[in-house]
Parts: structure tokens; sequence; C-alpha cells
């Protein structure tokens, strides 16, 4: 925990002719093979969302203990190799879409164990993440708002005061001075200070700041016994707090401006289905390797739109069938965004598993696929479409752009009720191989 602390705190040849002689015949001489990328250079062609993302969630799984800014480090690439290791994979340094949906998927796990919600705290006007099942007990004043567990084993607080003639430096060395505190780390910012130690027996952890006058803390206090819990929450932690957010108050990641996504072909004269909310908002759409499509229909009961163009002969439709989605093993089958694939536009099956989301009876897709299979088709274990694929960004701490989707899936019977709403039938029958009538679809957007 105190390096964890310590660290977070800071928080893709050429020949080459020789000639010798005016009748010489030329020889060839096979130039050097490119060198392999490092993994580091492969994270780099990541956009910073997507490597703050992963990140995020190697610190929740435990691997990952730095600062969660997606700059790519020795210790990222450490932590990527650990976790390979842990899932019994090759350690590359280098996650793979299946291993990348493992991941998200784990994190997403620990996040539900605990409670994780991001809070706007209207006492203090700060924002934070909140383990809500580990601390359900919250109680505010007129100084701050605190949550603690039902024992006080775990505490956390957020509280605010006016101060003048205050300096970064000055604020840390008061808190130091709290009594039983015993300061195992320490670190001074010019716009905050982190302490962390032990105090009375129990583990802190404190990051404060001041503007105009006024300084907010944060506190987090546990019981030794809880560190093994309580270690990714605290990274977590220390990653959402914004002590000054300026009014900004939490909500969905902004559209991309460039969205990839997966279509499935479903007419031979140019349908095609799509998730609607890759497509919502688009100034142009284009089906790669067809050119310009139009936005024939969006459905935002069925969360469905359809796409069609024009001209493109020798499409294959994908069999809907009249089978029924069920918890199971499925295939989906998409095109992954192409910074998932170094830039290719490959067309890629993973397996994954349906379960069904509680009593609201939708059904989740785990591991959920990487970015760019929303609108992949899922297919059962007999080869009938089960569904479409719809990935949603969740609003987790350290990875507001990028960050990896939950998955959810329409079903079949669903996809079958849109298209006969819109004059499309539906073809019958199964597939083995549905990669013929995938398409990647980008978005563009203002």
């Amino acid at each position: 925990m105190r390096s964890m602390l310590a660290a977070t705190l800071i928080v893709a040849g050429a020949a080459t002719l020789a000639v010798h002689g005016a009748h010489a015949a030329p020889k060839q001489t096979a130039a050097a093979p490119p060198a392999a990328q490092t993994p580091a250079e492969t994270a780099k062609t990541l956009a910073q969302g997507e490597r703050q993302a992963i990140q995020s969630d190697l610190a929740w799984t435990g691997d990952y203990n730095g600062l969660i800014n997606g700059e790519v480090s020795d210790r990222m690439i450490a932590a990527i190799k650990q976790f390979q290791t842990n899932q019994g994979h090759k350690p590359t340094g280098v996650l793979n879409p299946q291993e990348r949906g493992l991941l998200a998927e784990a994190a997403r796990r620990l996040q539900a164990s605990v409670g994780w919600k991001l809070v706007s705290d209207p006492v203090t006007g700060a924002r934070v993440g909140v383990p809500t099942r580990l601390v359900p007990q919250q109680a505010s004043d007129g100084n701050g708002t605190r949550w603690s567990s039902s024992t006080g084993t775990i505490q956390v607080a957020l509280s605010r005061r006016k101060e003048a003639d205050v300096s970064i430096a000055k604020l840390a060395e008061q808190e130091k001075k709290e009594p039983g505190r015993k300061i195992e780390y320490s670190a001074i910012k010019p716009d905050f200070f982190v302490l962390s130690g032990t105090q009375n027996q129990k583990k802190f952890y404190i990051r404060g700041s001041f503007k105009d006058a006024e300084v907010r803390i944060l506190t987090v206090l546990y019981d030794q016994a809880t560190e093994g819990t309580m270690q990714p929450v605290v990274v977590a932690m220390s990653s959402a707090y914004n002590p000054f957010p300026g009014g900004v108050q939490a909500g969905p990641p902004p559209r991309k401006k460039v969205e990839y996504s997966t279509g499935t072909i479903v007419g031979a004269d140019g349908a095609i289905l799509a998730d609607r909310e890759a497509v919502e908002g688009c100034l142009s759409i284009v089906v790669a390797g067809y050119g310009p499509a139009d936005l024939a229909d969006r459905s935002k009961e069925h969360e469905l739109a359809l796409l069609r163009i024009y001209g493109a002969s020798e499409l294959k439709p994908l069999p809907i069938g009249s089978g029924a989605a069920k918890p199971g093993a499925v295939e989906i089958t998409g095109v992954a965004d192409p910074q998932s694939q170094a830039g290719g536009a490959a067309v890629t099956t993973v397996k994954a598993q349906l379960t069904a989301a509680g009593t609201t009876g939708g059904l989740v897709v785990t591991p959920p696929p990487s970015l760019g299979f929303s609108g992949a088709p899922a297919r059962d274990a007999e080869g009938r479409f089960a569904g479409l694929t719809t990935l949603r960004l969740p609003l987790v701490a350290g990875a507001a752009d990028g960050a990896a989707a939950q998955a959810t899936l329409i079903t079949a019977d669903t996809v079958r009720s849109y298209l006969t709403g819109v004059g499309v039938k539906p073809v019958e029958g199964t597939t083995k191989d549905p990669k013929a009538s995938v398409v990647r679809v980008i978005c563009v957007r203002k």
C-alpha cells in the first residue's frame, strides 16, 4: 500500500539494387525486417482516454499503482504484464481485444462490489468517488460531508473552511500535526498536497487544495484489516477527486468527433443495421469499402438504426432466423476500433457469455468486446442469430473519454420486430461465418 499510494498520489522493406558495371545484372538484397513495436510504442497509438481507462481498470484489479493520467510508463506496461500473467496469458505488455474485455469486466465487478459512485457534494462543492456499500452511512453539516461504515472501520470525509494567507506547504504542515498521525508519505505540489500513513492504528490518506481563500480536504481513514479491499478504492478516489469542479456536474462522456462501430448487412438492396447511439448526431456516415450511407431510420425505443448504401452488388445479408436469445455462450463478430488493432480494419470474432440483467429482463454481454463492436451481431452455439451488441460508456473514475464500455444485447426478437416495422424482411436460416455480412461504420460529427 505504501508504494501504491506513493506513486498514485503524485497520482507496425524494400529491396536495394546494387549495379556492378554497365552490363552487370542487378543484385537484390533483402532489407532488414522492420523492428517490432515495443509495448510502450503500441500503447502510445491508443487514445489518451483509453490509456487512462486501462490504468484505472488495472488499479481496480490491484495490478497498477501509478498515476491515472493516460501517460505511458514502465509501471503501466509492467501492470499489463502482471494482469496477463494472473489470467494465465503470455505477458506481452499489450492487451488484445479479449484481454481488454476481461480487464474491463474485472474492474466493473470490483466497482459494483463496493458500490462505486461519483458524487458531487452540495456542501463542499467537491466531486469524489464514494464506495457506497462500504460506507453507507452519510451525514452532513456546515463544514462538510462524511460517509462511514456501520462500525466506523472505514470513514470518508470532505471538509471545507475559509482561511486567508494560506499556502499548500502550510496546509500540509497543519495536517501533519494532527494528533496520532505518523507520516509515511508526503508530497507538496503547486496546487495540492497529499499525505498518507497511519493514525491511531488506522491507515489514512489526505489530499488538500485551496482556491480563493477556501480550503477543501479529502480524508480517508480505514482499519489496516481492510487494506486489501481499500487499496484499489483509495487509488480510484484519488483519481476521481476534484475539489473545485467549477460547477460542472457529472454526466455522460462527450461523443467522439469520429466514432467507429459495426454494421450488419440485413438486405441485398443495401440495408444495414446499426446501433442508434453510434450513428447519433453524425454530419456524415460512411460504410468502409462502400462509401457514404444514408440514415434511413432510427428508433430510440429499439436502440437501432437503419442505414442504406446504394450501387453495391453481391451483398450478403446476415440470416436473422427465428430463434430467441437466451443466457449462455455466444460469438460476436465485429470490427474493432482502429486504435484497438494498430490502425487495422479486420473483422474478428470473440467469445462471450450472455447473462440475465437482474429484474430488467435484459441480457448483459461479458466480457464486453472492444470499442468498435457496438452493433456487432452475436450468434449462439448453433449459429443462430441471438441479437446485436451495444456498448455504452459508463461514468467511472479516471476514464472520462475512451473508457471501456459496458455491453448489453438487443435481442433477436427486438431486431426482427424493428426490421419488420421499417419494411425489411429478415433473412431466415443460420450461418457459421458471418464475417461477409459485417462492415465498419464511421460516423463523423461536428
